[in-house]
C-alpha cells in the first residue's frame, strides 16, 4: 500500500482559515478544496484528492488506474482534526473515473462511495466519479453585467418550468431525450418566441433515479450525465443569457438519498444525516435529513448552493420543500419526532442554516434570487434576516394555487359560492415576496393536466383554461408556469415522453399558446403589472362582491399616478351586456386584450375593443364603464389616453 504525503503549499491545499471556516459552518467555497482537483506537483501533472471522512479508519482512491484495488492508492489524514483525508496521484486526467473506499473505524463498515464534491459522474445507472477540469469561456457577460435589472422585484418575471429529460425527446431515435446543445438552440428559441423572462429547471443535479426528477440528489456538485458533459450544460446557460433569458436552478438540501455510493452512511457513520431516525429520516420520501446543526454539512450545503451561482452563472436558485426543513414534526406522526430545546415544533438548526444561506448568497451574488418552495403560513420568508425573516427572496404562493385551482374546478353554477376562495388571496398578497406557481406538483399522480382541471365541455374547458392563465397574469406576483400548460397538454405530464407537441396542429390549442405569448408580452410591456407586485400600492379593488353573477374587476396601478389597467373577470359561460363598473377617469377605455377573441380560440362575443367612460359615479369612484362581457372571459382595459 503507497501512501503519498502533500506537504507542499504550492498545489492550492486546504488552507487554516479554510479549516476554520469549514469546521465553522461558514465555508462557501469549499468546491475550490476539496474533491479531485487537477494539478501540477514537483513538475508531475495529476489530481489531488481530499474527502471529508473523520471517522474512516483508512481511505483509498479507486480506479481504473489501479484496477479499482482499495489496497493501492492510499490517501493520508490530516493532522488537523478536520477528518480530512488527501492524497496526490500523479499521471491521472481528465476524464478519469474513480470512487473512494472507505473503511470505517464502526461495524467493519467498508463502502465505495462517490466523491460529494465530484464536478461529474458517470451516466447513470454507473455511479463513479470522474476527475473533470471545469473550465470554460463564458460569452454573457452582457447579462451578467445587467441581470441586476432583470431579477429585480419591480421586474416582470415570467418562469417556465422545464424538465429537462422530457421537454422534447427525438422519437426517431428510440424516443432519446435532447441533449444540453439541442436544447440550448431548440429551448431558447421556443422560450423567446413565447416571451418568457426566465426558465427554471427541475434538478438537473446529478441523481441515480430518473423517477425522482432530480429530486433525490446524489451530486450536489455535479449537472447530470444523462444530457451531457458540464461544459454543454454551461452552454445551454450561456446561449439562454445571450437572449436575454434568466435560469433559475431548482436546489434540493432538504434530503437526500439512501444510495450506498452517495452520501448515506458516509464513513460509517451518519456523517451528512441526523443520528436519530426521528430527525435524520425522511418517512415521506424515503431517504436522508442533513443534519443541519453539524458546521461541517452546513458548509457542504452551502457551498453547493453558492457553486450554482458562481460556476454556472445560475440566476437564482429555488429552494424545495422549504417547510421539510422548517418542522421537526413535518409528515410524522405523534411520537415520531423530537421537540427542539424549547419544546416546540420548529427546527432551530434548519432556520439558522436558512438564514445563512440566504445571507451568503446575497452577500457574494446580489444581482441573484433565492426562491423559497414553503407550503405553510411561516411568517416572513421573503424578509430579510435583519428583519427576522429567513431571508429569502421569494416565496410560491402555494395557497394562492390551491385555492385558484380548486375554484376553477368547480362547474360555474356552484362559483358564486366559492369566490370568497377565489378573491381571499389578495388579503395577504403582499405579506410576502410571491411568485405564483402553476408547477409540475399539479399535473401528476392522478390530478389531471390544467386542462383537464377545468369543467364544461371541450370550448368550456379551453376558455377556463385561457381565464385561469389570465387572472394569474393579472394577479399581483411573479409568474410560473410548467412546460405544456401554455398550449393546453391533455394529458398529465410523464418524465418518459415528450410533451404532445402534435397538438398544436389543433386551433383550440393554437389558440392557448397564443394567449400565452399575449399575456407575456402584455406582462412586460405595462409596468403596472410587475413593478408593484410586492406591494399593496398596485393593487386596487373595483368590485369582488358580485357572486351571483360571479364577476370580479379589480384594478393594477403602476408608479406613475397616470398609469393603470383595468381588470374584468367573468367566470361563468353567460355573457353580461352592459355591465357596469366604476372607473377613476373618464374618457375612452381601450380594450388590450381580451382572453375571448377569436385569435385565442375565444367566441369573440365582444366586438367593440373601445369603450367611453360616463360621468357617473360607481364603486365609489366618478366615472363607469357599461361592458358587454364575455362567457368565461378576462379582459384587460386600458386609459386610451396613456396608449
Amino acid at each position: 500500500m503507497t501512501e503519498i504525503a502533500i506537504d507542499s503549499p504550492d498545489i492550492g491545499l486546504l488552507t487554516d482559515d479554510d479549516i476554520h471556516f469549514f469546521r465553522e459552518g461558514t465555508h462557501t467555497q469549499l468546491y475550490n478544496k476539496l474533491g479531485a482537483r487537477l494539478v501540477s506537483w514537483n513538475g508531475e501533472q495529476g489530481v489531488l484528492f481530499s474527502v471529508w471522512a473523520p471517522n474512516a479508519q483508512r481511505v483509498s482512491v479507486i480506479g481504473g488506474f489501479n484496477g479499482w484495488n482499495p489496497g493501492a492508492t492510499a490517501l493520508r489524514s490530516r493532522d488537523d482534526g478536520s477528518g480530512i483525508w488527501h492524497g496526490f496521484v500523479p499521471g491521472l486526467a481528465h476524464g478519469e473515473c474513480y470512487k473512494y473506499h472507505v473503511e470505517s473505524n464502526y461495524h467493519g463498515y467498508r463502502a465505495d462511495k462517490g466523491d460529494p464534491f465530484a464536478l461529474r459522474w458517470e451516466t447513470p445507472p454507473a455511479t463513479s466519479s470522474m476527475v473533470w477540469d471545469p473550465s470554460y469561456e463564458w460569452h454573457d457577460h452582457t447579462w451578467m453585467r445587467e441581470r441586476h435589472k432583470v431579477n429585480s422585484a419591480q421586474a416582470p418575471m415570467a418562469i417556465y418550468e422545464v424538465h429537462l429529460g422530457s421537454w422534447r425527446r427525438v422519437p426517431e431515435e428510440a424516443n432519446r431525450s435532447l441533449s444540453y446543445i439541442e436544447l440550448a438552440q431548440q429551448l431558447t428559441e421556443y422560450v423567446l418566441e413565447m416571451g418568457y423572462t426566465h426558465v427554471e429547471f427541475m434538478p438537473v443535479m446529478e441523481h441515480p433515479f430518473y423517477g425522482s426528477w432530480g429530486y433525490q440528489t446524489t451530486g450536489f456538485f455535479a449537472p447530470t450525465a444523462r444530457y451531457g458533459t458540464p461544459q454543454d450544460f454551461m452552454y445551454l446557460i450561456d446561449t439562454l443569457h445571450q437572449h436575454g433569458i434568466g435560469v433559475i436552478l431548482d436546489w434540493v438540501p432538504s434530503h437526500f438519498p439512501s444510495d450506498i455510493h452517495g452520501l448515506a452512511y458516509f464513513d460509517g457513520t451518519h456523517l451528512f444525516e441526523h443520528t436519530d431516525p426521528r430527525q435524520g429520516y425522511h418517512p415521506e420520501w424515503n431517504s436522508y435529513i442533513f443534519n443541519y446543526g453539524r458546521h461541517e454539512v452546513r458548509s457542504f450545503l452551502l457551498s453547493s448552493a453558492l457553486f450554482w451561482l458562481d460556476k454556472y452563472h445560475a440566476d437564482g436558485l429555488r429552494v424545495d420543500a422549504v417547510a421539510s426543513m422548517l418542522y421537526r414534526d413535518y409528515a410524522r406522526r405523534e411520537g415520531e419526532w423530537v421537540p427542539n430545546v424549547y419544546g416546540g415544533r420548529e427546527n432551530l438548526e434548519a432556520i439558522s442554516f436558512l438564514r445563512k444561506l440566504n445571507e451568503s448568497a446575497y452577500g457574494e451574488y446580489g444581482d441573484t434570487q433565492t426562491i423559497a418552495e414553503e407550503s405553510t403560513a411561516w411568517p416572513m420568508v421573503s424578509r430579510p434576516t435583519y428583519e427576522g425573516g429567513l431571508g429569502f427572496g421569494f416565496k410560491w404562493n402555494m395557497g394562492w394555487m390551491h385555492d385558484t385551482l380548486y375554484y376553477f374546478s368547480r362547474e360555474p353554477i356552484y362559483r358564486k359560492y366559492h369566490q370568497d376562495q377565489l378573491t381571499f388571496s389578495i388579503w395577504y398578497a403582499f405579506t410576502e415576496n410571491f411568485v405564483l406557481p402553476l408547477s409540475h406538483d399539479e399535473v401528476v399522480y392522478g390530478k389531471g393536466s390544467l386542462l383537464r382541471k377545468m369543467p364544461g365541455d371541450e370550448w368550456q374547458r379551453f376558455a377556463n383554461l385561457r381565464l385561469l392563465l389570465g387572472y394569474m397574469y393579472a394577479h399581483p406576483g411573479k409568474k410560473l408556469q410548467f412546460m405544456g400548460g401554455e398550449f393546453g397538454q391533455w394529458d398529465e405530464w410523464s418524465h418518459d415522453r415528450s410533451l404532445d407537441w402534435h397538438l398544436l396542429n389543433y386551433d383550440s390549442h393554437q389558440g392557448v399558446q397564443r394567449w400565452v405569448k399575449a399575456l407575456n408580452d402584455l406582462y412586460r410591456r405595462e409596468p403596472v403589472l410587475h413593478e408593484l407586485d410586492t406591494s399593496g400600492a398596485g393593487f386596487e379593488w373595483v368590485d369582488f362582491r358580485d357572486r351571483e353573477q360571479s364577476v370580479v374587476s379589480f384594478l393594477r396601478k403602476g408608479v406613475k399616478p397616470q398609469e393603470v389597467l383595468l381588470v374584468v373577470c367573468n367566470f361563468t359561460p353567460m355573457p353580461r351586456d352592459n355591465y357596469g363598473l366604476g372607473v377613476p377617469q373618464g374618457g375612452f377605455w381601450q380594450v388590450v386584450l381580451n382572453s375571448d377573441a377569436a385569435p385565442y380560440g375565444g367566441s369573440g362575443y365582444t366586438s367593440t375593443d373601445r369603450v367611453e367612460a360616463a360621468p357617473l359615479p360607481a364603486h365609489g369612484r366618478p366615472h363607469s364603464l357599461y361592458l358587454d362581457l364575455p362567457p368565461l372571459g378576462l379582459m384587460f382595459l386600458k386609459p386610451a389616453t396613456v396608449l
